[in-house]
């Protein structure tokens, strides 16, 4: 099957840093969210915690190993804010940044190309301690300084940078109303105005810290933003299914979260304003300056895909329907995980046509399936 592909096709391979690392108190490292919330009793299945995970802080030279020995010549992982930054800002931990330097080293050493996203769902406890976390504006401008030390460092030694995966799921998915979210932090908040003023100031963090990689870069890179957006896909391939799927594809939500206001303004430099009406008082507060510090040039979009929405014209308002799937339809083991892979065509096509960046090139950074294994030791 892999001669199908041209020399020049990229395969990889994607980890998160709070997934993997372990060593969670070790060498300077303070809790991030996730850490405080795994913590909780009934939060995680089995009361599991990243304080361990895969080890992979200690045992990276050999996972590097089994990555080469399987011919992943690209490589995407996520560097720890608070294994850099314990305080989330101020004092920088130079045993954080030796880790990552010892990491990349090794992967260049084995030929495979270092990917770096600067932050995977890992806020600072300190800053949630302090302010609020994503709450508040000011975590916009903490995340840039952080940029800044880690680009500094390791720019020498990466070239590859994504600032931010999925938006979504730290803000919208993590910020509830009346109900008890899954994602660290976890906090309810009043207002649907308040959860969207958290992904609104993600933009501005992710906006913020695009110019600051370009200032501290040592030479030529490529930045991209990573999302998980929700996936319109036409039920049928007629005209009127297709259009209806790109009205939908701005204001489909995954638990409030929407396209329109998510890669809308880091594409675009504006909200989409079919989602702004909906919202209506619920849309965030955007200062001056605020859409043009988010509409940075990047040079890439990663697109996390997995799953998509069904959706087919009808005659009256909005002009479609999101249709939900029946409880025998295909899944993999995760409730949301329902298996459509017209989600891969129909992303692609919409980030080219329906908002118009054909000029962006596209990467797959995730896509899997989650299966319900179990391991057996030989007799």
């Amino acid at each position: 099957m892999l001669d199908c592909f041209p020399d020049n096709f990229w395969w990889g391979a994607a980890t998160a840093a709070y997934q993997i690392e372990g060593a969670a108190a070790e060498d300077g490292r303070k809790p991030s969210t996730w850490d405080t919330f795994s913590e909780k009793s009934g939060k995680v299945l089995n009361g599991d915690t990243g304080a361990i995970a895969c080890d992979h802080y200690h045992r990276y030279k050999d996972d590097v190993k089994l990555m080469a020995d399987l011919g992943i010549r690209h490589y995407r992982f996520s560097i720890a804010w608070p294994r850099i930054l314990p305080e989330g800002r101020g004092t920088v931990n130079p045993q954080g940044l030796d880790f990552y330097k010892r990491l990349v080293d090794t992967l260049r050493d084995h030929g495979i190309t270092p990917h770096a996203t600067l932050f995977h769902w890992d806020t600072p406890q300190a800053l949630d301690q302090a302010y609020g976390g994503w709450q508040n504006r000011q975590i916009a401008s903490d995340f840039a300084d952080y940029a800044t030390v880690v680009v500094r460092a390791l720019g020498d030694r990466i070239s590859h940078w994504m600032t931010i995966n999925e938006i979504a799921c730290f803000t919208h998915i993590s910020y509830g109303v009346g109900w008890h979210p899954p994602h660290a932090p976890g906090k309810q908040v009043k207002r649907l105005k308040d959860v969207w003023q958290t992904s609104h100031h993600a933009l501005l963090a992710h906006g913020m810290a695009v110019q600051a990689i370009r200032a501290a870069a040592p030479g030529n890179c490529s930045i991209a933003l990573v999302d998980n957006p929700v996936v319109t896909v036409p039920l049928t391939e007629s005209p009127a299914d297709i259009a209806a799927a790109q009205a939908a594809f701005p204001v489909a939500n995954f638990v409030s979260a929407a396209n329109g206001g998510l890669l809308y303004p880091a594409l675009t430099g504006k909200y989409s304003p079919a989602l702004l009406d909906r919202l209506g008082q619920d849309a965030p507060d955007i200062q001056p300056g605020d859409l043009e510090i988010i509409h940075q040039p990047i040079d890439a979009l990663g697109l996390n895909l997995y799953t998509g929405t069904y959706v087919r014209a009808i005659d009256s308002d909005p002009g479609f329907e999101l249709l939900e799937l029946p409880p025998g339809y295909p899944r993999l083991h995760m409730p949301w995980l329902h298996v459509v892979p017209e989600c891969l065509y129909w992303a692609v096509r919409h980030i080219s046509e329906t908002i118009g960046r054909a000029d962006l090139p596209l990467w797959i950074t995730e896509n899997g399936c989650a299966a319900d294994d179990q391991f057996k030791t030989a007799k």
